[in-house]
């Protein structure tokens, strides 16, 4: 596992491992412990998503990079690309997914994408208390995915009272232009692993990853979430959020706290459950914070 440091607007932040993996060092596919979690969890209830400020992981990649539009660091070259600046990757090829659990048919993920994005216009009005952090959300150019509706789902996540803000510290503020910390991007199996690989992590078509300030969401996970969320993909879709934002917020990878418990979203929970329950959010609703025993 690899680590990377990342330094946002917030000042400098300790290195924090990756879930994808150096290309010299590819694993098998990273579902194959979430596959194997469902015995374990069979009759497990799920903390999911309620009304109110109600908001909906997967594996990170090397440390998220929250920046302004100044120099980001650790991005090749130092360069400061803007939304849509992503070299083409080629073909329009689209991969079949596995059925739905329910045996509802999934959708037809493309493989791969054009690399270029569209940034959901618009802005949020400001969550949480303390220091605003901006941020912006992006969507594949060519994909069948509004960003507007995306953008809905990313702000009711960050908004939701279960969420970052509950530290009493962290503010969250949707922007279309302008200064941002750091982008949410929701993209292709193939352009995800293009823009990870840049920074040698190797994402497999299959996990998401947190490089420069890009926070890379895979849209298979987006669209099908992992075996043990395949009934719950929205509330999945809470935990990539979470998960990413919080190691943007300096929080580093906890283990299970014991069987039976609700798993911390800082758990790298696509590789398993250890026993733990599923739970996509880092407070519950007394405000207590959701965590385990730190991990090397």
């Amino acid at each position: 596992m690899t680590t990377r440091t990342a330094r946002s607007s917030r000042g400098p932040r300790r290195a924090l491992p990756s879930h994808a993996v150096p290309r010299d060092r590819r694993r098998a596919g990273p579902l194959c412990a979430a596959v194997a979690a469902l015995a374990v969890l069979g009759g497990a209830g799920l903390v999911a998503l309620d009304g109110g400020a109600s908001g909906p992981h997967t594996g990170r990649a090397g440390a998220a990079g929250g920046s302004t539009e100044r120099a980001r660091p650790g991005r090749p070259g130092g360069a400061a690309p803007t939304p849509g600046s992503r070299s083409p990757s080629p073909g329009p090829a689209r991969t079949s997914a596995s059925p739905r659990a329910g045996g509802s048919a999934a959708p037809s993920i493309p493989a791969t994408g054009p690399g270029t994005f569209v940034t959901a216009a618009g802005s949020s009005t400001p969550v949480g208390s303390g220091t605003v952090l901006r941020y912006r959300v992006d969507v594949e150019k060519g994909i069948d995915l509004s960003a507007a509706d995306a953008a809905r789902q990313v702000e009711r996540i960050l908004a939701d009272r279960r969420g970052w803000t509950a530290d009493g510290r962290s503010a969250f503020q949707r922007v279309s232009s302008g200064p941002a910390d750091f982008a949410v991007r929701i993209a292709t199996p193939g352009t995800v692993d293009r823009i990870c690989g840049e920074y040698g992590l190797d994402t497999g078509g299959e996990v998401n990853c947190d490089v420069g300030d890009d926070v890379m969401v895979n849209l298979r996970r987006w669209l099908l979430a992992t075996p043990v969320y395949a009934r719950h993909v929205k509330d999945y879709r809470a935990l990539i959020v979470n998960h990413e934002v919080g190691h943007f917020l300096g929080h580093g990878h906890v283990g299970c706290p014991g069987p039976g418990q609700p798993a911390p979203v800082m758990m790298q929970q696509i590789k398993g459950m250890h026993g733990c329950l599923p739970n996509v959010w880092p407070y519950d609703g007394q405000g207590r914070y959701v965590t385990g025993p730190a991990l090397p």
